[in-house]
């Protein structure tokens, strides 16, 4: 699509749309198939109305207006997307229907968008990174959940069931629903908290009533009889071990193959969270403001998101609200703040990605939307149309630009230690103490 924007005051833009004609055609073929399947035309099925017929039932005028209102917001979005600008609101629309579906038409949208920063100069920030460190710690809890593959389950007598224990049960209902020699490994959420709870410290042969809460609130009771204990031996750090639950041959290559693993993990932990750093520091260096209707609707989507996942597991989202201690008001207010980081770490990369001059080919986001649609056996083309009518090419587009400005700005920052920086944001500075009243004498611990 061709577009002109023209500023206008008070953060307002005109955006002067050009559809081409195979898009106005292809407006015009779905508005003729839903008129078809709701209009109820003598002689004809639903659906089945030929299309000479329809336009004159309906009219020419009609049919263009429905073709019209059912994609002039895709359109809008896509043109918006491809000329970058970030309406804070719905458009006003100015235009007159087409005279033809095989001919260019066009229209106005008037809007309000957010104001665009001044990036500040990336070049001279300075943003605290971690060195990448390997914990032992880390690497023997790997090497034992290593060796607890191999272990060997034990018979244990004369003590209780301990956390870690392998337990043989019987479990049984009020209503009489049974299992038996039922095989609980604790600690690995295989039944509910409260049965691996109240199953430790009952010795073999006791028996224990469990009560645990259902998905939809509802209590149950179950009376749990532990009949064997078992615990895992596990075999010593050595070559055989090695052999047994690796591709190595001696226990120094594999003990080597987990720091590797684990550094990489940590890099890119490390990395992610380097880059999430740099894009809050280059919006605090802009001064951006984001505010407004652009920051609620961030809200709202993060709000249904954040729904969707919890409901996904079987929780209403006012048991989960309940379950991690906070009010509705709470929510909302922890989402928009959110949304407003969320929102100015885009406009300012999006000023850095003007500054830097990057622009992403049609090449680009075709090559990744192909890829991705393999990845998930589905029809790469038809993913390409899709994206293509409801204005998501362009979105990803501008993702792929704004990715790129922030592997920019971060590459040229001025990375130091961690520490060094938190050390720096500690230091008292005039700005960060202004007294309303008179002023007081600093000392190291004010």
């Amino acid at each position: 699509m061709q577009t002109q924007v023209e500023e206008l005051p008070e953060n307002r833009v005109r955006i002067t749309v050009q559809v081409p004609s195979h898009d106005v055609h292809h407006a015009v073929e779905h508005a003729a198939s839903d008129l078809a399947k709701s209009a109820k035309i003598p002689g004809f099925r639903k659906g089945k109305v030929p299309r000479g017929v329809l336009v004159q039932r309906v009219g020419r005028e009609r049919l263009m207006a429905e073709a019209v209102d059912s994609h002039i917001g895709g359109w809008f979005w896509n043109a918006a997307a491809q000329s970058r600008v970030r309406p804070v609101e719905q458009p006003e629309y100015d235009f007159q229907l087409p005279d033809s579906e095989d001919q260019d038409w066009q229209f106005i949208a008037t809007v309000t968008v957010q104001a665009k920063p001044e990036v500040a100069d990336w070049k001279q920030l300075e943003v605290g990174a971690y060195e990448p460190e390997v914990p032992e710690e880390l690497v023997e809890r790997e090497l034992d959940a290593l060796r607890s593959t191999v272990a060997e389950l034990v018979p244990v007598e004369g003590r209780p069931v301990g956390p870690d224990d392998t337990v043989i049960v019987d479990m049984v209902s009020p209503q009489g629903e049974t299992r038996r020699d039922y095989v609980v490994e604790l600690g690995r959420g295989a039944v509910v908290e409260e049965i691996e709870q109240g199953t430790v410290g009952l010795n073999a042969g006791e028996t224990r009533e469990i009560e645990f809460e259902l998905v939809d609130g509802s209590k149950q009771n179950v009376s749990v009889t532990v009949k064997e204990i078992k615990e895992k031996v596990l075999p010593p750090l050595d070559d055989e071990l090695a052999r047994a639950a690796s591709e190595f041959d001696s226990f120094a290559d594999l003990r080597a193959d987990v720091e590797s693993r684990l550094r990489d993990q940590i890099e890119e932990e490390i990395d992610a969270q380097f880059r999430s750093d740099v894009a809050d520091a280059l919006v605090e260096a802009s001064k951006v403001d984001a505010s407004g209707p652009l920051v609620e609707s961030r809200t709202r989507e993060l709000l249904r998101s954040l729904a969707r996942q919890v409901e996904s597991r079987g929780v209403r989202l006012e048991t989960y609200l309940t379950m991690t201690g906070q009010s509705a008001d709470d929510l909302l207010e922890r989402l928009r703040e959110e949304a407003t980081r969320s929102v100015s770490r885009e406009l300012v990369l999006e000023a850095a990605a003007e500054k830097l001059e990057i622009d992403i080919p049609d090449s680009e986001i075709e090559a990744l939307i192909r890829e991705q649609a393999e990845a998930f056996d589905e029809d790469p083309e038809d993913q390409l149309l899709r994206l293509r009518e409801s204005g998501r090419f362009e979105s990803l587009r501008e993702d792929l630009r704004l990715r790129k400005a922030l592997d920019t700005v971060a590459s040229e920052v001025k990375r130091i230690p961690r520490e060094l920086a938190a050390a720096r944001e500690a230091l008292w500075t005039p700005d960060k103490e202004k007294p309303d009243t008179e002023a007081k004498l600093w000392t190291p611990g004010s």
